[in-house]
């Protein structure tokens, strides 16, 4: 139709991965013997060696869509799901191996960190830049120049070049011109969680005024709140496919009932970590006052989180510290809760053991919700799992006490 401004058909992009065998210890001997044996293999079957070491990966499989003029559409799915790759494919810095894309109007597009801007050019030049690569003359990027800057707040380094500027300072620049040029679509990733809050509601506020002036905005986020204000469609990426599409709600509700299946399908012990590894969480579970499991809570139950940990070092481990933040599925931070906030740190631990932190009437209403866990000692993060334990809440019960936390060592 006339007012579609992006149609996508089965579009598809393929990386090669390449492997690389570990290395290890062999004699002079077995490196002569073993290429002999490649070079005969080679012979019988010159595919062979490619085949092995190579292996074929989709980003991205069968992506099929349309957006009309003046639509604020999100994307969601989990790291890794091919949103960013559909950005730069729509933005046409990166090729697509199958498919087809039709665009109608001018892409502006903000999915890095210095993406489009020249780091020795100062800010002022850059700003003349990307408005001439968006085909406007210096005439009408004048017009919006005072505009930009003073979105941007970075009047005093105007004329310094931005590789001297910060993160924080490229970005704000960076989406003041992106969204300020007058572009007929906005692509936006997920680079303005570099700002902080002020600018990011700034944007978000920008962002909604540029779909209520008619141009499309295409906006990636893991922050579901966010989607959920600014965008009246949403589509749900899961391993390059496109798996709902919709009004944003339920995009959303859909994209959290799948993640909270995939959560409870992952072993802890594969989940992402970051830290020392000193210590580390082996397992998480959820028990009332009496010690039963419970699969799952009522707001104003008592209910105690146990983390099951591991030392991993031969070293003896003092002033350890257990923590816990619970987030909502919309990846609000609801409440963090540390030992050492009450003045309780571990020392002597034994190798094997569990810390149990204990909560009277657990206050939050029906819902799911989203524990992260991080162990430090001495104050050095050793284990930190963020935002992937998941508590389900089936009822909502009145509570009338505070939360109180206790926490113990058990062997």
């Amino acid at each position: 139709m006339s007012d579609t401004v992006i149609q996508v058909e089965n579009l598809g992009k393929k990386y090669i991965i390449g492997h690389q065998q570990p290395e290890s210890y062999t004699a002079l001997r077995d490196v002569i013997a073993n290429k002999v044996k490649s070079f005969g293999n080679l012979i019988q079957n010159p595919k062979s060696q490619i085949q092995n070491s190579q292996e074929e990966f989709w980003a991205l499989k069968d992506v099929s869509f349309e957006i009309k003029q003046g639509d604020r559409v999100g994307i969601i799915g989990r790291n890794g799901a091919g949103k960013s790759t559909l950005l730069k494919i729509l933005s046409r810095i990166t090729e697509p191996t199958q498919g087809s894309i039709k665009i109608k109007g001018r892409v502006a597009s903000l999915l890095e960190v210095g993406t489009g801007f020249h780091p020795e050019l100062t800010g002022r030049e850059n700003i003349y830049l990307n408005g001439a690569i968006l085909g406007m003359s210096r005439v009408e990027i004048k017009q919006k120049f005072d505009e930009i800057v003073a979105f941007a707040e970075v009047e005093k380094f105007l004329d310094t070049p931005v590789k001297r500027y910060s993160s924080g300072m490229y970005v704000r620049l960076a989406f003041a011109v992106a969204a300020h040029l007058e572009p007929e679509i906005l692509i936006v990733d997920e680079v303005l969680a570099v700002g902080d809050a002020q600018f990011r509601k700034k944007c978000l506020g920008k962002m909604e005024d540029v779909g209520k002036e008619g141009r499309t905005v295409l906006f990636v986020s893991h922050q579901m709140s966010a989607i959920e204000k600014l965008c009246s469609r949403a589509i749900m990426l899961r391993s390059g496919i496109v798996r709902f599409t919709g009004e944003t709600k339920s995009t959303i509700n859909f994209y959290l009932q799948d993640l909270e299946s995939q959560i409870r399908q992952v072993k802890i012990i594969d989940m992402k970590r970051s830290g020392t590894g000193e210590i580390v969480i082996t397992n998480f579970s959820i028990e009332d006052s009496a010690g039963n499991n419970l699969m799952s809570v009522a707001c104003g139950e008592d209910l105690v989180l146990v983390f099951n940990y591991k030392v991993m070092t031969n070293k003896p481990l003092i002033n350890v510290s257990i923590g816990f933040s619970i987030h909502n599925y919309l990846g609000d931070t609801l409440s963090v809760f540390y030992s050492d906030y009450v003045g309780t740190m571990f020392c002597s631990l034994p190798t094997v053991g569990k810390f149990k932190c204990r909560i009277k009437d657990f206050p939050y209403s029906t819902g799911t919700y989203l524990v992260g866990a991080r162990i430090t000692v001495n104050g050095v993060e050793a284990d930190w799992l963020k935002n992937q334990l998941a508590i389900l809440m089936l009822k909502q019960v009145i509570f009338t006490e505070l939360v109180v936390l206790v926490l113990v060592v058990l062997d």
